[in-house]
């Protein structure tokens, strides 16, 4: 049996550790200003860049002229904004694509449509693409949960797990289903999908936790404040758990461009973008003595235990 992900760690058997992640790096400028101040200031333990968005060679960049940071692969097959949308790197003429010929909108396309060969093919040019850019990928994770099989059943694990395993990598999968909002019946397939990386030799995070993705009342009189959701995150890390739990968030610049590129939550990404910087978020994690952790130690771990 494997022992828990603490102990590998050398961290404390009673630990609670977190890893702040910030989704969506590359997406828009709006997200790469924010992200990049975020973890030049050290307010963030990592982030994911899109490759196939038309801001990620600015993401790119950054990240290969930034060495230290921890920056992962968000592996995408959805393409979710009316106005503002993206394709496969690996062209329109697969399975991959939309009538419009871009990824879909959603999850559900994907999965009733995609096809096992043309997932993986994409998915390998994604990480190739930051590869090949100088970035020192730390990680993989995913868009909107399109390979973990929510909707439908179907799931493209053991493309991203191979991925994983071939490049000495991390991937977020939750070996926990607590704190989801998923229902418990799902906890049977999560033990299934983490024994798995477990024989592999992937390394995953014990728990996947955010918080609600819109404001609430977004766009009433009665719209969720700043306030609310800041005491909403401080709430949320006070009640982690021992283990290692990954927190992602999607920060950004609340201003015109991103008001112009995402259909609705504009706001609550620039109120995320503030979070991080909020003395009382800081005080909360210090209070709760949370330890703060990188992915790319877990990745040290990974390659550690790959060459026992």
């Amino acid at each position: 049996m494997t022992a828990p992900l603490i102990q590998r760690l050398g961290l404390g058997d009673d630990a609670r550790a977190i890893i702040i992640n910030a989704d969506d790096f590359g997406m828009c400028r709006a997200a790469n200003t924010a992200i990049a101040d975020l973890l030049d200031a050290g307010a963030l333990d990592s982030t994911t860049l899109m490759t196939p968005c038309a801001w990620s060679p600015q993401a790119l960049a950054f990240a290969a002229a930034h060495p230290t940071w921890d920056v992962g692969v968000h592996l995408v097959l959805t393409s979710e904004w009316r106005n503002y949308r993206w394709r496969p790197l690996t062209g329109v003429g697969t399975t991959l694509v939309d009538a419009s010929g871009h990824f879909p909108m959603g999850v559900h396309e994907v999965e009733l449509r995609a096809g096992d060969a043309d997932v993986e093919a994409e998915l390998r040019a994604q990480l190739r693409t930051a590869l090949e850019a100088g970035v020192d990928v730390t990680h993989l994770d995913n868009h909107m949960g399109s390979v973990y099989g929510l909707t439908t059943g179907r799931d493209f694990l053991a493309p991203v797990l191979r991925l994983a395993a071939e490049h000495g990598l991390p991937f977020r999968l939750p070996r926990l289903i607590d704190g989801m909002g998923l229902p418990e019946s799902e906890q049977a397939r999560l033990d299934a999908a983490a024994a798995t990386a477990d024989a592999l030799g992937v390394v995953i995070p014990d728990r996947l936790w955010s918080h609600p993705f819109e404001l609430a009342g977004e766009g009433t009189p009665d719209e969720e404040t700043y306030e609310a959701v800041r005491d909403g995150f401080i709430a949320l890390l006070r009640a982690v758990p021992v283990g290692l739990t990954e927190i992602y968030l999607h920060p950004m610049i609340d201003d015109d461009e991103l008001h112009a590129t995402v259909d609705y939550a504009a706001t609550k990404r620039g109120y995320e973008h503030r979070l991080l910087a909020d003395p009382a978020v800081l005080a909360a994690i210090a209070d709760e003595r949370l330890v703060r952790v990188g992915w790319r130690r877990l990745r040290t771990l990974q390659r550690t235990e790959a060459n026992r």
